[in-house]
């Protein structure tokens, strides 16, 4: 089992089994590799399809014809949700990033919910 050191500097460790020592390898390495593949944004795009105020327009008829589609990037700042418009080629180019970003926010999770284990498992807690 591998210890890994209690940052308090008191000496405690938390053991991890084999398997999670393994996963913690895994992540790793896709995490080097994540960030050798460029930035990550936080936030989804998201294709919009609108109708105007105009009355007369086609996107009132039955059934409508909607204008767009347009590209829309939402993302929490501040607890509150954010949102800017997109370019086609912003929203091509950005999709990736955002994919990146939730990608590293689920190995990210991962790695507590492994930290989590640890500690649940943790000897001391039954005294």
């Amino acid at each position: 089992m591998t210890h890994v050191v209690d940052p308090s500097g008191k000496g405690a460790t938390v053991r991890l089994r084999a398997d999670q020592r393994n996963e913690l390898a895994r992540i790793g390495r896709e995490l080097s590799a994540l960030a050798r593949s460029g930035p990550a944004l936080p936030g989804s795009i998201a294709e919009r399809m609108t109708r105007c105020g105009r009355a007369n327009c086609a996107c009132h008829a039955d059934p409508p014809r909607r204008h767009g589609p347009y590209h829309h990037w939402t993302r929490k700042v501040a607890a509150k949700t954010v949102g800017r418009w997109l370019s086609a080629e912003q929203a091509e180019d950005y999709r990736k990033l955002v994919a990146n970003g939730r990608r590293l926010h689920e190995l990210v999770g991962r790695i507590e919910a492994i930290g989590l284990e640890a500690v649940e498992a943790d000897p001391r807690w039954r005294h």
